[in-house]
């Protein structure tokens, strides 16, 4: 009799869930768009009276579904990163809205800053609520793609018609430990019929035989292997090859090994080529880019500031005794603290800062240990860079920086350390007459609100309008912010700008 009981029960209850799903009524459509240019914007939380928590997809849009909503009057807190809903009664930034089962509202919401919040690139449900609401999405995966759910850190390489694109620890929805071994994947140019970039990017990535995205060195397992200074360069035979330096860690602040590794055309798996034992000297970190020097070519690496170079030579760059330090040290000493630095100086008795090869790396940390023992004056600070706005220091910690043929000018793009609101999350745009900068003065360009938005990187093969218009991408975490709470979807996944050199916001940071 319990039996049957049991049965009965069973299958009213599920008539009834088949009854419901047959009779869900269509959602409602919110989107919020850019009041400046009309574009969807990512990102934008909408918190109801009883806080439940919906956010905007790539496209802007949020589906809302719940029955509990549906057909019934809801306000709505709108607020973003950078960007703000204008107030109304009592001060309160949001709407009320009838949601009415399949019917649609569009919101405006003002840009605070400077650049414009695209999309984001890697992750789960990027266009969830699109694909929910039925409307047309750019990217071939809009939900998942090799079963990735979050990425750290980007460095890429164009080979021909190709961006190859690395990745540092990647999560996956299967599990709560990822891939530690570094990920890979690459697009196509949109010259070569890749999207436009202020469309979207598709990602191809490499996988194992569970379809998850794999890793691009042989599997360590608690090993971490991160890659750095991402860079193609010209092998004997002529042919343009991917390297990277790579750092095998036991955890993210204790090192193992470090060296500079290949990408094995056959293989798709990085292979090391050289050991690179001393972190006081120069090797590849940070953002890669080639600029022509007196007559040669080279390879530079922005940490943001570009400190150390290569001849685009393979012998070259095979020796780490010709590897070069944009440094104020005696050539062939290095800087480590607790001991006295030796210091070129000119016969002016200024220090003095220049390429110099198998020289120590002296970076942003080391020149304020320098400042604060009274080793270096402040006049002789190669990397200081104040607020255009107000003049406060800004300690720039890393980006990217590439030449510019709009403003005919090297832009650096990077994100602060200790800054605010947020610890690791504004974004400033700076210019220099020579890759090395200096680059005095900084115009903030994206803020957030105690969230990081770290390792930004300019991506200059998709520059439009002749330089004017420019995309960089970072890593949006909660990692580094004081009790942040994790952004669902969002967290850990990078996202894509757009900046308008042309915007009148940016004229402090112009030079002459």
């Amino acid at each position: 009799m319990e039996i049957c009981l049991k049965r009965f029960f069973l299958a009213g209850l599920t008539a009834s869930v088949v009854t419901l799903a047959a009779g869900a009524e269509a959602p409602f459509a919110l989107r919020v768009v850019d009041a400046a240019t009309g574009r969807g914007v990512p990102l934008v939380e909408l918190k109801g009276v009883s806080g439940q928590i919906h956010l905007t997809d790539s496209h802007g849009y949020v589906a809302i579904d719940d029955p509990t909503l549906l057909r019934q009057r809801v306000f709505f807190h709108l607020r973003s990163h950078g960007y703000e809903y204008p107030a109304g009664a009592f001060g309160y930034r949001g709407e009320a809205i009838d949601l009415r089962p399949g019917g649609e509202i569009t919101l405006r919401i003002k840009r605070l800053n400077v650049a414009e919040r695209l999309y984001r690139i890697t992750g789960a449900g990027i266009y969830r609520d699109s694909v929910k609401l039925v409307r047309p999405v750019p990217i071939a995966r809009p939900l998942l793609n090799a079963q990735v759910c979050g990425q750290d850190t980007v460095q890429t390489v164009v080979v021909g018609d190709t961006v190859h694109w690395f990745w540092g620890d990647t999560n996956r929805l299967a599990h709560p430990l990822g891939q530690f071994n570094t990920s890979g994947a690459f697009s196509k140019l949109p010259r070569a019929g890749g999207l436009p970039p202020d469309r979207g990017v598709d990602l191809e990535y490499f996988v194992g035989g569970d379809g998850f995205s794999r890793p691009m060195f042989k599997r360590e397992n608690g090993v971490l292997i991160w890659v750095h200074g991402a860079f193609g360069l010209e092998d004997p035979g002529g042919k343009l090859r991917v390297l990277a330096h790579y750092s095998r860690r036991k955890s993210l602040t204790e090192e193992l090994s470090a060296g500079l590794a290949v990408l094995n055309d056959r293989t798709d798996l990085f292979e090391h080529v050289l050991d690179c034992p001393n972190p006081h000297l120069p090797a590849p970190r940070g953002q890669a880019f080639r600029y022509r020097d007196e007559g040669r070519e080279y390879v530079a690496f922005a940490t943001p500031f570009p400190l150390v170079r290569v001849r685009a030579d393979w012998t070259v760059a095979m020796d780490p005794r010709q590897w070069e330090s944009f440094t104020p040290l005696v050539e062939g000493t290095v800087w480590q603290e607790g001991a006295a630095p030796r210091l070129e100086r000119g016969a002016d008795g200024r220090v003095r800062w220049a390429w110099k090869r198998y020289t120590g790396v002296v970076d942003r940390g080391a020149v304020q240990t320098m400042l604060e023992s009274g080793e270096l004056e402040a006049r002789d600070n190669w990397l200081h860079t104040v607020d255009a706005a107000d003049g406060r220091a800004v300690r720039l910690h890393a980006g990217s920086v590439k030449w510019n043929e709009y403003r005919r000018r090297w832009i650096l793009i990077a994100h602060e350390i200790g800054g605010g609101p947020s610890f690791l999350g504004e974004v400033w745009y700076a210019e220099g007459h020579r890759p090395e900068g200096p680059f005095r003065r900084a115009v903030r360009i994206v803020t957030h609100d105690n969230y990081s938005f770290y390792n930004v990187a300019q991506h200059d093969f998709f520059d439009e309008d002749g330089g004017r218009t420019i995309y960089f991408e970072g890593t949006y975490t909660a990692a580094f912010a004081k009790a942040a709470v994790p952004t669902p979807w969002y967290d850990y996944n990078q996202i894509m700008y757009r900046l308008d050199l042309g915007d009148p916001r940016l004229q402090g940071a112009f030079i002459d």
